[in-house]
């Protein structure tokens, strides 16, 4: 029987923190939170986003959300802090989105200019990684204010590359926050665009890394630009915008959140992405009892 560790280890660990930041239409039972997985329509085959904007055909082994189900993955089931819609979700085929190993792709798009990729073969990737520690380090503070665990970037996952000729560049981080036992996985990927980027978030376990990795030639191949929104399509002379900033600013993240690139970086998905109960401490034995006794479906 599979069980929400992380959701378990951030319950006890952080007490009624995790629950006061909870929102108030999540789910507060597990029962509610299969009723919301029973209203989600998954999708296949080839997807139009964002008002032609992009294209998507989803691989053979993953289904997809739309915009609407996608939040309410988010927010009611897996009761993260409040955010615009993303364009949709992706997921595996096989799986469960209350399984401890459940992961999924989260796609939204940012528009703000034609990022110039001439700093890709220049950039000093250690130094980077420091940068990007000490920025998390210190927006500790202000997660444990407003009810969320503290977490350390512990190092690259996957270190990152950068498809020049697709203008394609993916990553990883290794992830750990306070009082779980496992540490997260957040893989990155974006696709440069004529006045934008899209937006691809990974987020699973650290043990879901090979099977992400497996998968993201996949991804990457199943998500484009349509024609007129490309990289190559980009037109100064029409007035399309440069962003200000570069390749290096994409994966710092902290950089690129000060001119409004990530909104906050979908920070609640990384730490709250499993099922957690809202209840009183008094509750939460009685849950528990409830919870391990279930029979857990095979796949919705």
């Amino acid at each position: 029987m599979k069980v929400p560790c992380l959701a378990l280890t951030l319950v006890l660990a952080t007490g009624l923190s995790a629950v006061a930041a909870r929102p108030a239409d999540a789910a507060k039972t597990r029962d509610q939170a299969e009723a919301f997985i029973s209203q989600l329509k998954f999708l296949q085959g080839t997807i139009n986003l964002h008002d032609n904007l992009a294209t998507i055909t989803v691989p053979p082994d993953l289904r997809f959300l739309d915009s609407r189900d996608a939040g309410v993955v988010l927010t009611k089931i897996w009761g993260n802090p409040p955010q615009p819609d993303p364009l949709g979700m992706l997921i595996p085929a096989e799986g469960y989105l209350l399984d401890a190993d459940a992961w999924a792709v989260i796609i939204t798009y940012e528009q703000n200019g034609y990022v110039k990729d001439d700093d890709a073969g220049s950039i000093d990737y250690d130094q980077l990684l420091k940068q990007m520690q000490r920025g998390i380090a210190d927006s500790n503070s202000q997660r444990i204010k407003k009810g969320y665990p503290p977490f350390d970037l512990v190092g690259w996952a996957a270190t990152p590359r950068y498809d020049r000729p697709t203008h394609k560049l993916y990553w990883a981080k290794n992830l750990k926050f306070e009082g779980a036992t496992n540490n997260t996985l957040n893989y990155n990927i974006r696709m440069l665009g004529r006045r934008g980027v899209l937006v691809l978030n990974a987020v699973a376990g650290m043990k879901q890394l090979p099977e992400i990795e497996r998968m993201t030639p996949e991804i990457l191949a199943a998500v484009d630009f349509n024609p007129g929104n490309r990289y190559a399509d980009f037109n100064a002379a029409a007035g399309d915008k440069i962003a200000t900033y570069g390749i290096a600013a994409l994966i710092a993240g902290g950089i690129a959140a000060k001119v409004g690139l990530f909104k906050g970086l979908w920070i609640g998905i990384l730490g709250a992405k499993k099922f957690i109960i809202i209840a009183v401490v008094v509750a939460i034995a009685a849950w528990l009892g409830k919870l391990f006794g279930k029979k857990q479906p095979a796949s919705s």
